[in-house]
């Protein structure tokens, strides 16, 4: 896993376009906040970002709140850096 990651683009599925209109104001807010720490560097320890198993293998996890993450995956690399694409955002059930 690298140290540091660097990433250039962040798309969005619609599911997870979905999911973050339902999400709190103070979530939302965070989630916000949290974004550039992504952008820096995914693997931040703040994000405790790690690799999914079994239906999700291909997916990786990161900790927004203590109890809110975002399902992403990694599409590719550029001269800018990593292109991320994010699946879903909220508690524990995005796991399912």
């Amino acid at each position: 896993m690298p140290v540091r990651l660097p990433i250039a683009s962040i798309l969005y599925t619609t599911k997870f376009q979905r999911s973050y209109k339902r999400l709190s104001a103070e979530i939302k807010a965070t989630t916000e906040k949290t974004e550039p720490v992504i952008r820096a560097n995914i693997f931040d320890p703040r994000l405790k970002t790690h690799k999914l198993s079994g239906k999700l293998k291909d997916l990786w996890s990161l900790s927004i709140t203590p109890s809110n993450r975002i399902i992403f995956e990694f599409l590719g690399d550029s001269n800018e850096g990593m292109e991320i694409l994010l699946h879903d955002i909220g508690d524990h059930r995005v796991y399912q």
